[in-house]
């Protein structure tokens, strides 16, 4: 997935990051309309983010950007910790430090 890095948090209503775990993903809505996710994969303690992806139409507007901010936020309130495989989700954390703390280190995922 591409993206740019800005402001995940912009002015753009209609705009949510909502977790579905019957689909073991975070998904990011745009006017009631699915238009990215991050699929994980959970465990008790942490929250494995698999991979991310916006819909092809919508990249580099922020929007995977503001879909990582959304998940990292609710992860950090439910107590858990996170695996970032997703090369993405890795990214996003490295430039971002704020969210550094949330990462679960020397975890083997396995498939």
């Amino acid at each position: 997935m591409e993206d740019s890095d800005r402001d995940p948090k912009g002015s753009a209503e209609n705009i949510a990051v909502r977790d579905n775990p019957g689909e073991s993903r975070y998904e990011l809505v745009l006017d009631e309309q699915v238009v990215g996710e991050i699929a994980y994969r959970l465990t008790p303690d942490h929250m494995v983010l698999i991979h991310t992806e916006v819909l092809p139409s919508l990249e580099n507007k922020g929007l995977g950007s503001r879909l990582v901010v959304g998940a990292l936020d609710d992860i950090r309130a439910r107590g858990l910790r996170v695996v970032p495989f997703c090369p993405f989700v890795r990214s996003y954390i490295r430039s971002h430090p704020d969210y550094a703390d949330l990462v679960v280190r020397d975890v083997k995922v396995s498939d």
